[in-house]
């Protein structure tokens, strides 16, 4: 049934545009449905799964290449799909009010959805290329058309971006197509061919960093903040939300899972560097300290989501780079947990705020008395960043808690740089929150009325409310997905290695 993630998806996309051009509520419904039956699926197969891989679908495809359409999942795979059917209904749910051109946007946003779940379903290399391929496409058209503040030039950033890493990958790919000999692009296949170790050495690197580019590392990340800031609401959403973990994914399931001994020590240091390991969990505190400072400095509110977003996505980058079970499951566990905070933050600032008020600027922000106008944007922002800085109780604190406890095992001076990360996502969190609703308002309700905020929107938020605090009072609820899969015969070469 997983497949039909995929199927409905595109199927979704198709009946959108068939819809009466002079009924719009038709393509937002048939949206809904669409998105709602793929939640449906990943639910059930959430429930019924073990985290064991499961082949769902494999059959020949480009037989003289050895390609196969090839779709499995193991807990890794159910726990991403899982995110992304819950951001696709509430990406929905908060672009209720689009206007413009509504079937094509809801057509776009559907096969944006379709290949993200083709990416975390895929077992087959080349299928996962193209599924990875085939989310670019809408990603640069959500934007371009229906986004704002320098649209075109956001979007085509984006897109060049992902094709210089789509490079790395392809040529990463490639390379390990022709070592290996097997005529085969399976990664459970790949993943048990001894690769020779100077293979891995350059071979890691170049696939890892053609992945990581999408997640946002730095210094690769400026596509991030400007892509957020430019997207609409649901695709502002979707990019924080599941795009960036294409790349983290991409970054555990093929550079770490194929090249595992790639991570191994050189022998010799560079600026006191040892390994790809030490190198890639530098420029993850990195990511996690600049994304947190840049945007405690920002005036633009949805500039501030963007850069905390490339402080949170440097957690998922260092606890991969743990090498150890609490932090690579705290990776994955970070995957969701921020894909759930980060869509519902941009889900209150591009929609509830944005959208009634026609700024993001925290200055102008701070003279409307927002918190008065609109009392659940309001609790649900506050709640929200509460659930991004950690606090006990969401998500956030055991995903970010997780990755301390083993990057402490792996390398303790990082830990301590990471937590100071913490420690400024509090001061801009708190920034922003003051500066959007409870700065000292110097106009009157009356002078920016505003409509109330809708029922949409209401069931949108409480959607990614609800899924952050029942995974933060109950986080066996993934973890019983996670853990078995790194435990997994696909890890193998990654145990017997650096793993700890």
């Amino acid at each position: 049934m997983l497949a039909w993630t995929i199927y409905l998806s595109f199927i979704g996309a198709v009946a959108v545009t068939l819809t009466p051009s002079g009924r719009p509520l038709f393509a937002r419904v048939t949206a809904l449905l669409t998105s709602l039956a793929g939640l449906g699926i990943a639910i059930a197969a959430v429930v019924e799964g073990d985290g064991r891989l499961i082949t769902i679908v494999r059959a020949p495809w480009i037989p003289r290449l050895g390609i196969e359409y090839y779709l499995a999942a193991d807990g890794i795979s159910l726990t991403l799909v899982l995110l992304t059917g819950i951001a696709a209904v509430a990406g929905i749910l908060f672009s209720w009010n689009v206007e413009r051109r509504v079937k094509d946007f809801f057509a776009l946003y559907l096969v944006l959805i379709g290949a993200v779940y083709g990416v975390f379903l895929s077992f087959d290399l080349f299928l996962l290329f193209v599924f990875y391929e085939i989310a670019i496409i809408p990603k640069y058209f959500l934007i371009a058309i229906w986004g704002s503040t320098r649209r075109e030039y956001a979007a085509m950033k984006l897109v060049l971006y992902s094709f210089a890493g789509s490079a790395l990958v392809l040529a990463g790919t490639v390379a390990a197509y022709c070592v290996s000999g097997q005529h085969t692009l399976s990664l459970d296949a790949l993943t048990n061919f001894p690769f020779p170790a100077h293979f891995q050495m350059w071979a890691f690197p170049m696939v890892f960093v053609g992945f990581a580019v999408l997640a946002g590392m730095w210094p690769f990340h400026t596509w991030a903040p400007t892509g957020h800031a430019a997207a609409p609401t649901a695709a502002s959403m979707l990019l924080a939300g599941v795009v960036m973990k294409l790349g983290a994914y991409g970054c555990l399931r093929v550079a770490m899972m194929l090249f595992p001994r790639g991570l191994d020590p050189w022998g010799f240091r560079v600026l006191g560097l040892g390994s790809w390991q030490q190198v890639f969990a530098v420029l993850a505190v990195i990511g996690i300290v600049y994304g947190a400072t840049v945007a405690l400095v920002q005036k633009d509110l949805k500039f501030v989501v963007g850069y905390s977003s490339v402080s949170h996505m440097g957690f998922v980058l260092l606890g991969l780079m743990t090498l150890n079970r609490v932090g690579l499951s705290g990776a994955v566990y970070q995957m969701f947990s921020h894909g759930i905070i980060a869509g519902l933050l941009f889900a209150v600032v591009g929609r509830m705020v944005y959208d009634r008020t026609h700024t993001r600027d925290l200055g102008k922000l701070s003279r409307i008395p927002l918190g008065r106008m609109i009392p659940f944007a309001a609790v649900t922002f506050v709640v929200a960043w509460m659930a991004s800085i950690g606090l006990p109780g969401f998500s956030g604190f055991i995903a970010e808690l997780q990755v301390l406890i083993g990057s402490w095992r792996a390398f303790p001076w990082l830990c301590w740089i990471a937590g100071l990360g913490i420690l400024i996502g509090i001061a801009f969190a708190w920034r922003a929150l003051e500066a959007t609703f409870f700065g000292e308002a110097t106009t009157t309700e009356a002078e920016h009325a505003v409509p109330p905020i809708t029922v949409p929107e209401r069931l949108g938020a409480y959607l990614l409310l609800a899924t952050t605090v029942v995974l933060g009072l109950y986080p066996r609820l993934l973890m019983s997905l996670i853990l078995p899969a790194l435990n997994s015969p696909l890890f193998e070469q990654l145990h017997r290695g650096t793993w700890k």
